[in-house]
């Protein structure tokens, strides 16, 4: 057998061969464009990589297309964790010494002696990929309107809090089109006092709005000039020009959002486990997608459902060591996926009544506060999730929560 470790940068990359007595074969520092790749593949070849039975590599990242060229065919890519790595370069070296060909090399020799204890790169279809590239910028858009809208509210707090008040009855407050719309109007509390019923009420059409029009406008005039403090005006308009930079932002990051939903929501159903996984309570287009871009569509790669729920986080962990014994939730985790399981379980028990059971049942018999039981019940739905990927099956209520069942009758 033979090894290969690679120490990736952003410009350059340290790759080592080394056989099974860990004898240094081959080293190399390489580019990383077209011509780079092609020494890469070359000197596999040169040592016996073929298509049928490829040179397995170890590098300490899964993404970039360097991984990408690697992953073509069959061969097994094997993404080291940096803090995994760091501890076998100690194996070897007690001086603390460090350099991207020595790292390439202790890369090979990981996968030499520990390859059974290190799990490859799933073996994903390109779409299930596509949708993991979606989904996920799905979410950090959604995080990052968030965040521009929670930025946008604390400067108002300052110097235009009538606003805050008039817009408190909507949902999604900031992010909604007619307060964007109203706040580029009228920027600051002296101007929005000023406008009529018909500015406002073409501002709220120009936003989308179709209906209640006028009982709308009518109820923000009375907000907006209502009594309230003020900054001094030239204060107040300066924060007014701060207030628009932060409004263009927040207006970039919701028209991310928006155009990135509407792609999941395009390429999400076109999978075969599409099927599978909206037919669980709680999961919809956004939130199966994401789930789907976290576990992937090879079959393959988590053993029982029980590795599936170590890796969402969603099973405990034990500590032992002597008399003592400790069980607490897991740390470390697929943080995406367990968000997503956190919503997939909060609006589960809205569509299945097992679920609503199973939940009561964790919090009022065993005692469990209200993150522990949802966390239970992500488990619980994660190992059926997994049984009808497996077998594609679509989800059952009955045979999913018995127990409930029973009760019942």
């Amino acid at each position: 057998m033979i090894y290969c470790g690679i120490d990736w940068a952003e410009r350059t990359h340290d790759f080592a061969l080394v056989n099974d007595t860990g004898e240094l074969l081959a080293k190399r520092h390489i580019t990383d464009d077209a011509a780079g790749y092609k020494t890469l593949l070359d000197l596999l070849a040169e040592y016996g990589d073929t298509e049928d039975d490829p040179i397995p590599v170890a590098i300490e990242t899964s993404r970039g297309l360097l991984v990408a060229v690697l992953r073509q065919g069959k061969r097994k890519v094997f993404a080291i964790n940096p803090m995994a790595a760091a501890r076998y370069r100690d194996r070897h070296s007690v001086s603390r010494k460090k350099s991207d060909p020595g790292d390439a090399l202790v890369l090979a020799n990981v996968l030499r002696t520990d390859m059974h204890a290190h799990r490859p790169l799933p073996n994903d279809s390109d779409l299930a990929r596509a949708i993991a590239v979606l989904a996920r910028a799905q979410q950090d858009a959604t995080w990052n309107r968030q965040q521009m809208a929670n930025q946008l509210r604390s400067l108002l707090r300052e110097y235009y809090p009538a606003v805050l008040d008039a817009f408190a009855t909507w949902t999604n407050g900031l992010c909604r089109p007619e307060a964007r719309e109203l706040l580029k109007l009228a920027p600051t509390p002296a101007s929005a006092a000023r406008l009529s019923r018909t500015q406002i009420s073409a501002a709220l059409k120009r936003a989308g709005r179709k209906r209640g029009i006028e009982t709308e406008a009518e109820r923000l005039r009375e907000a907006f000039r209502a009594d309230s403090a003020h900054q001094p005006p030239l204060v107040e308009d300066a924060l007014g020009q701060q207030m628009l930079a932060l409004l263009g932002q927040l207006e970039a990051a919701c028209t991310a959002a928006d155009d990135l939903a509407k792609a999941v929501e395009e390429a999400f159903p076109q999978h075969p486990d599409a099927e599978v996984i909206l037919s669980f309570p709680g999961l919809g287009a956004q939130l199966g997608a994401r789930v789907l871009a976290e576990i992937g569509d090879d079959h393959a790669r988590f053993a029982d459902a029980r590795g599936l729920k170590a890796y969402a986080g969603a099973s405990p962990i034990t500590r032992a060591s002597g008399k003592k014994s400790s069980i607490t939730r897991r740390r470390i985790k697929n943080d995406r996926l367990n968000h997503a399981g956190y919503l997939w379980a909060f609006s589960a028990p809205n569509g299945s009544p097992g679920a609503k059971a199973h939940y009561r049942r964790r919090r009022d018999e065993h005692g469990d506060w209200h993150a522990s039981a949802l966390r239970n019940l992500f488990n619980r739905l994660l190992g059926q999730l997994y049984h009808c990927l497996k077998n594609h099956e679509l989800f059952d209520e009955v045979t999913a929560f018995p127990r409930s069942h029973a009760a019942a009758a």
